[in-house]
């Protein structure tokens, strides 16, 4: 399974994206599928994580604001991104997992990683 991201910009504070997180090559359906992040001069993140069973998951700093949904017919995860903040400036990957449901937020279970798409907000 090959993942493509795309959806990346640049806002200003108190803006909107939508990422897409878009499968080729096989389906979703037995993955859980993250989304990561890595700002200037920081280690990759998790931010929100959607399971095959429909179980979602967010990190603390963005609950509120994003939101993560599935679109099975395309087979793309989507992360909704709103009231956006300076210190959500970082490349954001998608990537997969099959780990337990307890350790989805590491990032060492994940593999097929997409190439990212940068997400810039600045006034």
């Amino acid at each position: 399974v090959q993942l493509q991201a795309s959806g990346g910009g640049s806002v200003q504070p108190g803006g909107s994206l939508t990422l897409s997180c878009a499968a080729s090559g096989g389906l979703f359906r037995s993955y859980t599928v993250g989304w990561f992040r890595q700002g200037p001069g920081n280690e990759r993140e998790f931010v929100a994580c959607f399971s095959w069973d429909g179980k979602t998951k967010l990190a603390d700093p963005v609950k509120g604001r994003f939101a993560i949904s599935r679109d099975r017919a395309k087979n793309t995860v989507y992360l909704q991104m709103n009231s956006l903040k300076p210190e959500d400036t970082a490349v954001y990957y998608c990537a997969l997992t099959t780990v337990v449901w307890g350790r989805v937020t590491e990032e060492k279970f994940y593999r097929n990683w997409g190439q990212g798409t940068q997400v810039t907000v600045s006034s």
